[in-house]
């Protein structure tokens, strides 16, 4: 199933694993034709193979199924085969939230599970048999685990909830002394994430009001944006910017930059990209922290 299953592992330590799906398969093919049939045509939705978002106008029972199943490979992937006791390997449930671009936290271990999400933008658990899964086509997710306490968390972080310091709000939310990980997922490049100067004004004004960086790395805010060729645009680096706000915060980030760019590899889901091709929706993909 993992051979086929849009799915990687991108973390296993102790008894917590982070994982990325994406939107098609990695055994695809890489030639012409299949890169067509994965940015889909003008005009027409493109859900791919494993759409998680509720939200986007797909089948709602296929998104169900596509979260079963993503559940379902995650255990697939953790069961210890040698184990005695495979039950304990088991994660018995995925959270999710309905994301708003804000600082929410939604602590999943106080509230009883609902079939309503909750509208936040991040999750903290320090219970095993749980994942927590953001979803995102673009914008950057993150996830965290202190292993002195256990705890993990899962942050959606666009441009907005840079801005307003939904990192920070969520590392706080780690009250134990230790060090914290991280682990940022696929989302867009610089390269391709072309913004109004606005948009640099706003993340550089909400950076300075929530207090998300530290004078040395306001000096450098600079480095976070190139000049686009075109007037009053220019080229963020928000998972550069994401990566300097979790140093800030106290957090280390494990694995190396950059990383995927979900507008340029078609494997992953675009909201650029649904837009640059008049489709009318796209899928969402999901970055997963579980914890046995």
């Amino acid at each position: 199933m993992m051979n086929t299953f849009p799915m990687t592992i991108i973390a296993q330590i102790d008894d917590v694993a982070v994982f990325q799906t994406a939107a098609f398969a990695y055994g695809d093919i890489d030639d012409s034709a299949a890169q067509n049939q994965r940015t889909g045509y003008a005009g027409q939705s493109n859900y791919g193979d494993l759409n998680l978002g509720l939200h986007v106008n797909d089948n709602a029972l296929q998104v169900l199924d596509n979260r079963m199943n993503l559940l379902a490979a995650i255990n697939e992937q953790l069961t210890d085969k040698s184990a005695q006791n495979e039950q304990h390997a088991a994660i018995n449930r995925l959270h999710w939230v309905s994301q708003v671009h804000g600082k929410h936290i939604h602590d999943v271990d106080a509230t009883t599970l609902n079939m309503a999400p909750l509208s936040a933008d991040a999750m903290v658990s320090q219970q095993g048999g749980r994942g927590l899964a953001i979803m995102t086509a673009d914008c950057v997710p993150i996830v965290l685990y202190q292993p002195t306490s256990g705890k993990i968390a899962a942050i959606h972080a666009g441009w907005q909830g840079l801005a307003c310091g939904v990192i920070q709000e969520t590392v706080n939310r780690f009250t134990d002394s230790g060090l914290i990980q991280a682990w940022i997922g696929v989302c867009i490049s610089q390269e391709n994430y072309e913004v109004n100067t606005d948009v640099r004004d706003k993340l550089l004004a909400g950076c300075i009001a929530n207090q998300t960086l530290p004078k040395t790395h306001i000096d450098n805010f600079v480095s976070l944006f190139s000049i686009s060729s075109h007037d009053d645009k220019i080229k963020l680096d928000l998972p550069k910017l994401a990566a300097m706000q979790l140093d800030a915060a106290g957090a280390i980030v494990v694995n190396d930059l950059p990383v995927d760019c979900s507008y340029a590899n078609t494997h992953y889901y675009s909201y650029r990209r649904q837009t640059h091709m008049h489709q009318p929706a796209t899928g969402r993909m999901a970055l997963v922290i579980v914890r046995r």
